[in-house]
């Protein structure tokens, strides 16, 4: 029997915004009452060439399918006129053992996973007043968290910051397209939105905790490496309300474990995120939130088999 494969074309006409957003929403529920399997993700990094490579798997309890998934980005393929990330999902039956088939899709189910992770807890955490975005990094990412966020809520302008001026002011046209107002903004006035997300493979912090008002929400998505750094541990000392996705995974290789070994904050002072979701979040008016999400084995396994589902039908 040949293994099916599915492409990123078969994948984009068959799986909806919707979808990958309840998907994600249940699995990270699944995954903060404890109902998922997720071992260790192993890391690869490639200086040379700017780029890195993670393996993940993981299981929700009692789902037919488990996955295992590559997925890379290598920070320097734009110059050669290549994507930045890619990877690849293999679904594997959780009753047999058997392969069941292979999405290559050059990383888009991550892309989607990631936006719909920081899109869902954004705008559960954040103020239900807050209209204003910032967004560090001119990605793909960059783009999706701003698309898929004004999915759940309103949002009144873009602050896009990058490091390129040029890069800026191409996701803002891309934005513009979108039906969204974005404009290339410094990095203190970025941090002092309502929202700010972070989308970048950053070593170092990408704002300073001082500029970000109280109030105000912050999300970071790309420290998803050891060496990875978005968030100032001050920030940490800052917030009332801390979510990670992972409390493990973010305490070895995520912005809350640097907090952490640095005095910041507390070992056991972040929620699981997926708690965050089962309602309305109680926070108090003038109080800074943060999440930190480093991606979760099961959100990938979920979504994998959700997006089969509709390609088999």
């Amino acid at each position: 029997m040949t293994l099916p494969v599915f492409d990123r074309t078969a994948i984009e006409r068959a799986v909806t915004t919707q979808l990958v957003l309840d998907t994600v929403r249940d699995a990270l529920i699944a995954h903060a009452e404890g109902r998922t399997s997720v071992p260790p993700p192993l890391h690869m990094a490639f200086p040379e060439a700017d780029g890195d490579c993670h393996v993940k798997a993981g299981w929700i309890t009692g789902a037919a399918d488990f996955t295992v998934k590559i997925a890379t980005g290598f920070y320097g393929n734009p110059v050669l006129g290549l994507p930045s990330n890619h990877g690849l999902v293999c679904v594997v039956s959780a009753r047999t053992g058997q392969m069941r088939a292979l999405l290559d899709d050059g990383g888009l189910l991550t892309a989607w996973r990631t936006a719909a992770a920081g899109a869902l807890i954004t705008h559960a955490m954040a103020r239900p007043d807050a209209t204003t975005l910032a967004v560090f990094g001119t990605g793909e990412q960059a783009r999706l968290q701003a698309t898929w966020l004004a999915e759940l809520r309103t949002i009144g302008t873009v602050l896009v910051q990058g490091r390129s001026p040029h890069k800026a002011n191409a996701l803002c046209e891309q934005l513009h397209a979108r039906g969204l107002d974005a404009r290339p903004a410094g990095p203190q006035e970025a941090a002092a939105a309502d929202m700010v997300i972070t989308t970048t493979p950053a070593t170092s912090p990408v704002l300073d905790a001082t500029h970000v008002r109280e109030g105000a929400h912050v999300t970071g998505i790309g420290t998803d490496m050891p060496h990875k750094n978005e968030l100032p541990p001050a920030l940490f000392h800052r917030a009332r309300l801390i979510a990670t996705d992972d409390h493990t995974q973010c305490l070895d290789h995520g912005d809350f474990g640097h907090a952490v070994r640095a005095g910041a904050t507390g070992q056991h002072s972040d929620t699981a995120a997926g708690e965050l979701l089962k309602g309305p979040v109680d926070r108090p008016e003038a109080a800074i939130t943060l999440a930190d999400l480093t991606g979760v084995g099961a959100l990938d396994a979920a979504l994998a088999s959700a997006a089969l589902d509709q390609l088999l039908r």
